[in-house]
């Protein structure tokens, strides 16, 4: 048996913008399985467009193609196949975008971002399972990261889903599962920010927007807003940065420095291009952190002077899913919006139907949004 969805597909990488006109992705019917053993048929309610899924388009980050993008959303159980127990028919899930099998030795270790099933997984286009479950005119259509989400229905493995309240609006909850988790974890998890600290926050899209309310809502002393584009000035200020500063001016690094005495304790980049991770580290105080969040072009290469990293007991960390435990921190996370300590809704553009998704992916290339979200219900 199958169900039939509409789906966003990428059958090649690297086409020119704008994409409002070359439209990488393409609408197209598909039929999706039902779901396997530990799998679930989740009816999509809103998903958000995350510059993950432009770096596929652009081939920043290769993918196998054809394949149906989007891994950020909130959606509710359809059907489960079997061995999948403790989830209903209605229930508002999350998706996430690492599934994590629950027994490798990084899973067990605690660090479920690292699973190694879930890594070999995604870059094959499939599910956990190792199973395909999209088919366009008999065609089996590659899955993005286990989630697939730009599309009326997917089929994800029951380790990529997080059941949630339905108290909050799916616009807004769709955000949790890649911006936040992300974002905030970046700061809470990987770079373990303590009371007081300083902050700065290099590059102002959805992710680092997320991470500047996650430093603020932690207790952050002073949180610094770093990007090239101005007009980020009036949101990250909105959002509870201390200063503003535009990383393209010269004087702006030294001025940081003079303003902290010596540099943040702790630095995020989130732009994910090389110009921004070194301005990171140079607004690093000694003894500091800098954490990437950042997925550049893996040819990307960074020069560091690692004299440096030891007298100074500095510390480089990338930071994948914000080293978070989707299960733990996604539910925590959106208890602080609900508390009204971390209103990510302020992150949100605006929305969008499926069929204007090559629009947002132009609008998200230029810069002109922060996080829209595809509404479908």
């Amino acid at each position: 048996m199958t169900t039939e969805t509409r789906v966003a597909i990428l059958e090649s990488v690297g086409m020119a913008m704008p994409y409002s006109k070359t439209k990488p992705l393409s609408i197209k019917s598909a039929e999706l399985d039902y779901p396997g053993p530990d799998e679930v048929l989740v009816k999509i309610l809103a998903a958000g467009i995350c510059h993950s899924d432009l770096s596929v388009i652009n081939g920043d980050r290769p993918r196998p193609t054809p394949m149906v993008l989007g891994h950020e959303a909130v959606g509710e159980v359809v059907k489960t196949g079997s061995n999948v127990s403790d989830l209903k028919n209605g229930v508002r899930v999350a998706l996430v975008f690492v599934p994590s099998c629950g027994h490798c030795d990084f899973c067990s270790g605690g660090r479920p971002a690292l699973c190694e099933p879930a890594f070999r997984a995604s870059m094959k286009g499939t599910l956990l399972s190792g199973g395909v479950r999209i088919r366009v005119a008999g065609k089996p259509v590659l899955h993005h990261l286990g989630v697939s989400c730009f599309a009326d229905f997917a089929v994800c493995h029951r380790r990529s889903l997080i059941p949630i309240s339905p108290k909050t609006e799916p616009v807004v909850q769709a955000v949790f599962g890649c911006a936040v988790l992300t974002g905030c974890g970046s700061i809470i998890r990987t770079a373990k920010l303590d009371i007081g600290e300083r902050v700065g926050i290099v590059g102002l899209g959805g992710v680092g927007l997320a991470a500047l309310l996650g430093a603020r809502a932690s207790g952050a002393g002073l949180i610094i807003a770093i990007d090239s584009d101005d007009s980020k000035k009036e949101i990250s200020m909105q959002l509870g940065a201390d200063f503003f500063f535009n990383s393209l001016d010269p004087e702006s690094s030294p001025k940081i420095r003079d303003l902290t005495n010596g540099g943040v304790e702790i630095a995020a980049e989130f732009a994910g291009v090389m110009p921004a991770l070194e301005f990171a580290l140079g607004i690093t105080r000694r003894g500091g952190r800098t954490v990437s969040a950042s997925l550049p072009n893996p040819s990307d290469r960074l020069s560091v002077p690692v004299a440096a990293l030891v007298a100074e007991e500095r510390s480089l960390l990338g930071s994948y899913v914000g080293s978070s435990i989707p299960s733990r921190d996604l539910p925590a996370y959106l208890s602080l919006h609900e508390s009204g300590r971390l209103p990510v809704e302020k992150l949100i553009t605006g929305t969008i139907r499926l069929n204007e998704i090559n629009f947002g992916m132009q609008r998200l290339a230029e810069g002109k949004a922060v996080r829209q979200i595809v509404q479908f219900k």
